[in-house]
């Protein structure tokens, strides 16, 4: 019996991490014992589940159908794995975490450094990109995304906190520019913008009666680091919009001016995202329950929403991705 199930963890790893070498790092194997492994699993079977060439491997036609019968068994398995740390109590096992570079250096990363700390049979993993992760793919346990999330059946999501979006500049610019008052003067002014690739920059601004409405003022200067925005807002080269736990210290130490202060604002929310399954593991479930209990807050929004923050739990302890994708400030989604 144990000759039936040889090599299928390997053929699914290597599905999943879309190539015989990823594979191999992913399991901490050679990547010919990859090769070897699913090549005596095609004998065994007696047709090919990959056509292979010097650089790719894709699934054939078989090779797809065996795949889906098998991530069925595999997801048992986790399942099973799952219940069974739930029943231990004991927090063990490989966690990979995914974030974004400056919300994962510096607010999820020293969190998780401490979660790490508190549990010694863990062994952790933090991924640090601004790129659009596939998740299940790539091999992530959980991941960290900014704005509203998009429909996806095989992801699960937790809401982990919401800041306001902050319209502000140097007190040297607005010496020399003057003060924006409403949206059409914003056409006077610099703009500092985040911005990937071919994606635009949708900044959302109240008008003169107080609706949130979506716009997109001239931008001299665009980067895909929101670091380097705050850097230059402080600088005095134009006006940027930004998080409110990123420019906290810079509000208070003067460097920057809210601008807009009393009036409507926009939020961004925060969320623990993770590969949809019947039951989360505990070291996962108590990742996100230190990321939510722990992670930055915005002091207005935290006293309006402390006594009504119930959020929409289900049976992972997560809401299911629901909504259209309309990330705010700094895109990170995928799968």
């Amino acid at each position: 019996m144990r000759d039936k199930f040889d090599g299928v963890q390997i053929f699914v790893e290597a599905v999943e991490a879309g190539g015989f070498a990823r594979a191999a790092d992913r399991l901490s194997l050679s990547r010919s014992a990859v090769g070897k492994a699913v090549a005596r699993l095609e004998e065994r079977l007696g047709v090919r589940l990959f056509q292979r060439t010097t650089r790719t491997q894709s699934l054939t036609e078989a090779g797809q159908q065996f795949y889906e019968h098998c991530l069925r068994a595999v997801a048992e398995l986790r399942t099973g794995e799952a219940l069974l740390e739930s029943g231990r109590q004991e927090v063990a096992g490989r966690l990979r975490i995914s974030m974004p570079v400056l919300l994962g250096r510096r607010c999820a990363a020293p969190i998780l450094i401490d979660y790490a700390k508190a549990h010694p049979k863990l062994e952790l993993e933090l991924n640090f990109s601004d790129r659009v992760i596939d998740l299940i793919a790539d091999g992530f346990d959980l991941g960290l995304r900014f704005g509203a999330l998009g429909n996806n059946s095989s992801l699960r999501a937790r809401r982990l906190v919401t800041e306001r979006m902050v319209l502000c500049a140097a007190p040297s610019y607005l010496d020399a520019r003057g003060r924006p008052e409403e949206l059409a003067d914003l056409a006077g002014h610099d703009a500092l913008a985040y911005a990937r690739g071919d994606r635009g920059y949708v900044w959302r601004l109240p008008d003169a009666g107080g609706v949130l409405v979506p716009v997109s003022p001239h931008a001299r200067l665009r980067f895909d680091d929101v670091e380097v925005i705050l850097a230059a807002a402080k600088a005095g080269l134009g006006l940027c919009w930004l998080a409110h736990w990123l420019i906290r210290d810079s509000l208070q130490a003067g460097e920057l001016v809210q601008l807009w202060a009393d009036r409507p604002y926009a939020t961004m929310d925060c969320y623990a995202v993770w590969p949809a399954a019947r039951y989360l593991p505990l070291r996962s479930r108590l990742a996100i329950d230190a990321l939510a209990s722990r992670m930055p807050r915005d002091d207005i929004l935290h006293r309006k929403s402390r006594n009504s923050d119930a959020g929409d739990a289900d049976a992972d302890g997560g809401e299911a991705l629901t909504g259209d994708l309309a990330a705010i400030g700094v895109e990170h989604g995928g799968r």
